[in-house]
């Protein structure tokens, strides 16, 4: 049988309060008898030094004060009766209080100055023996007890009374435990419903925080970030398919208005050539498109695929130039290497290799004629920094963090010139987040510079 977790709750709630009250109730029990019979004990005590100031030892043999047959708890049974027995060493009655009659008291060799629990005639007796000693010599026994049923009923009567209540405030506990479960989880079922109202056409309703400051409350939090977290997620889940889908159409458009310029007629060579030429353009950039698409797609998944290696910024940096050298010469850009020999940091060396060629291939391609790249390496504030500074180009402030969106180009219409997806920034943006790394981007005056930072 399934239980809610309400039920479960209440449960364990009254499993340990069981526990704790058995035991509370046990030592109750335990401390209410020790006392009582404490007090039985100490009267014992007192009884037997005062009969024991009554026996006289006179050569050898132990006599007893007959008066103190006369008291009257020796002679009445009901008024708390003190039963006396006096024995010789082998354990012979020599005298006996007169309330015993016919009954005697037991008597155990083996347990000198010892309480001793037993019945006589169906009462409950606690006796108490002790040996008659003078000059270092045993003459013999005096024994004295008294009944304890009235102790006994006053402790029986108590552990009854425990036994009728335990299950009736087991019953209450339970019934407010289930209560104050239900009280204590209500947040949780707040949560449940909420979530359950929430779908991805419905992403903006959140969790209302509880009013105090404690594990459901964190629990509110957590879930609500993490539904901020969805709804970006999936925000840019659909720019990007729509971007995608944008950036897809336009060479697809562009080759299939070329091929219908070329069906309505016959044309020169020239012609086809042209136009065949122009789709062929379209094809390598939707070829290079999907590559980059693909990669950012990898990426998504490589977490558990990095191998960090020690990687030398100049040698990777320098291989990565020898690429764009020939499109530096054509433009006569003023070219600075700056690149500390023997600049060691731990990463991935593929994704890093990435992460260099977009952002040279970015300042190259944004870099007019005559213009200027300085690349830069070194260590600062405990951190080791790969700079790229272009001239030529401005980002205005309000697009600094747009930039690493994918597709987004600023100043598109200025650089219409360029060829480009917007997915280059935005590949180099996850690459450093999954290698643990820093980037900063700053644009003033016609100079935009990125600085990558690796900790040491």
């Amino acid at each position: 049988m399934k239980h809610s977790f309400k039920q479960r709750l209440a449960i364990l709630y009254l499993i340990s309060t069981t526990a704790i009250i058995g035991i509370l109730l046990f030592f109750i029990v335990f401390t209410v008898s020790k006392n009582v019979f404490k007090q039985l004990d100490n009267y014992l005590l007192s009884e037997v030094h005062k009969h024991q100031s009554d026996i006289v030892i006179d050569r050898n043999t132990i006599h007893f004060n007959q008066n103190a047959w006369m008291e009257r708890e020796h002679r009445e049974l009901e008024i708390n009766p003190i039963f006396v027995e006096i024995l010789d060493i082998n354990g012979h009655i020599l005298e006996k209080s007169p309330n015993l009659k016919d009954q005697t008291l037991k008597f155990y060799p083996n347990k000198n100055q010892t309480f001793i629990n037993y019945r006589l005639d169906d009462i409950p007796i606690r006796q108490y023996q002790k040996q008659i000693v003078k000059n270092g010599k045993i003459y013999g026994y005096l024994l004295v007890a008294m009944s304890h049923q009235n102790a006994q009923f006053v402790i029986d009567k108590l552990k009854r009374t425990l036994l009728i209540l335990f299950p009736i405030v087991l019953i209450l506990l339970f019934f407010w435990a289930y209560f104050i479960a239900g009280r204590s989880i209500k947040p949780v079922a707040d949560v449940i419903q909420t979530a359950n109202r929430i779908s991805q056409s419905n992403l903006k309703e959140r969790i209302a925080l509880p009013g105090h400051q404690d594990e459901l409350h964190y629990l509110a939090v957590t879930i609500n970030n993490l539904l901020d977290r969805l709804e970006n997620a999936i925000k840019r889940e659909k720019q990007f398919t729509s971007d995608a889908a944008h950036e897809l159409k336009t060479p697809l458009q562009v080759m299939k208005g070329n091929m219908e310029v070329l069906l309505r007629k016959p044309r020169t060579n020239e012609t086809y050539r042209e136009k065949i030429g122009k789709c062929i353009n379209e094809i390598d950039r939707l070829s290079y498109l999907t590559d980059q698409l693909l990669l950012l797609a990898r990426f998504e998944s490589q977490q558990n695929a990095l191998e960090f290696k020690q990687v030398s910024l100049d040698e990777i940096t320098e291989q990565i130039i020898q690429k764009y050298i020939a499109e530096i010469n054509e433009k006569h850009i003023d070219f600075k290497l700056q690149i500390k020999a023997l600049q060691q940091v731990k990463t991935d060396p593929y994704l890093l290799h990435i992460i260099i060629n977009n952002l040279i291939s970015n300042a190259v391609k944004y870099t007019p004629e005559k213009g200027k790249i300085i690349i830069e390496s070194g260590q600062q504030n405990d951190k080791i920094f790969f700079k790229i500074t272009n001239s030529g180009s401005h980002i205005p402030k309000e697009e600094l963090t747009q930039i690493f969106h994918p597709f987004y180009r600023s100043n598109a219409l200025q650089h219409h010139h360029i060829k480009g997806t917007g997915l280059g920034l935005s590949i180099v943006n996850r690459l450093v987040e999954l290698l643990n790394l820093e980037i900063d981007v700053h644009s003033e005056n016609n100079w935009t510079t990125f600085r990558v930072s690796f900790p040491v």
